[in-house]
């Protein structure tokens, strides 16, 4: 038992304390963006299902691979908040709630809407390249999935989980969520699931944008007084601060 509260301290301690403290000090501002978007969706689940509203949400939100590429990408964005009609609208409620307000709180608001609709429309994009490649190919999909509503926030969850995971060292978690996305693909392959590997590519080659940059910068960043090369600052070996890398917390 030690050696598991010790293993949970060293994976979810970091992002503990920063989820803790900004509740406990802000209240509802902490996380302002997160409740507006569970509010968007509350409200568009209403109105989608009333007789007059359902065909007004799907002209704004309605995403299908049929349809033509710049409609498709105007109708993106407020895809996102769309709950499908399939699923209970609760879980999108929750997953927005939970993962957004995480994330927002984790690396700001306009990060969490730039990583969120980065993976959304990862998604959106290889529906049309994996029809165009059809049933039979490894990466394809039947022709009548570009008929399929292809909305909701599940993409963009997969996502920022991932993302904000690997960013204050939840490797095990990061890695978890990606093994999960992968078995759902293997035991029911739908469109819904190549979709979620499609944003894990996206936010994947995120990830490693963001750590060559830091590297990068550090190593050939100079010293504005001398002209010198700065040093980089040694951790002490076992420190948790940026365990498996050398990347510092992101503020808000």
């Amino acid at each position: 038992m030690r050696a598991l509260a010790r293993w949970a301290r060293e994976e979810w301690g970091p992002l503990y304390v920063t989820v803790r403290a900004a509740p406990l000090e802000r209240r509802l501002r902490a996380a302002p963006m997160t409740l507006g978007a569970v509010c968007l969706t509350a409200l568009l689940q209403y109105v989608q299902n009333q007789p007059w509203g359902y065909q007004l949400v799907q002209n704004m939100g309605a995403v299908r691979a049929q349809d033509p590429l710049w409609l498709a990408l105007l109708r993106t964005p407020l895809s996102l908040f769309v709950p499908a009609l399939d699923l209970p609208v609760w879980g999108a409620l929750a997953q927005i709630l939970l993962v957004f307000g995480i994330a927002e709180i984790c690396i700001g608001w306009w990060r969490t809407l730039v990583i969120a609709y980065a993976a959304t429309l990862a998604g959106t994009l290889y529906a049309r390249v994996g029809i165009s490649l059809g049933a039979h190919a490894p990466f394809g999909l039947p022709w009548t999935d570009a008929q399929v509503v292809d909305t909701g926030p599940s993409a963009a969850v997969v996502g920022l989980a991932v993302f904000v995971s690997w960013r204050y060292g939840a490797y095990v978690t990061s890695g978890a969520v990606t093994l999960a996305m992968v078995a759902e693909v293997l035991v029911k392959e739908n469109l819904a699931g190549k979709e979620h590997l499609a944003a894990l590519m996206a936010v994947g080659l995120i990830c490693l944008a963001v750590a060559v940059r830091h590297r990068y910068g550090l190593r050939l960043r100079p010293h504005r007084a001398y002209g010198r090369p700065t040093r980089r600052v040694q951790r002490r070996p076992g420190s948790r601060a940026g365990r498996g890398s050398d990347l510092p917390p992101i503020r808000p």
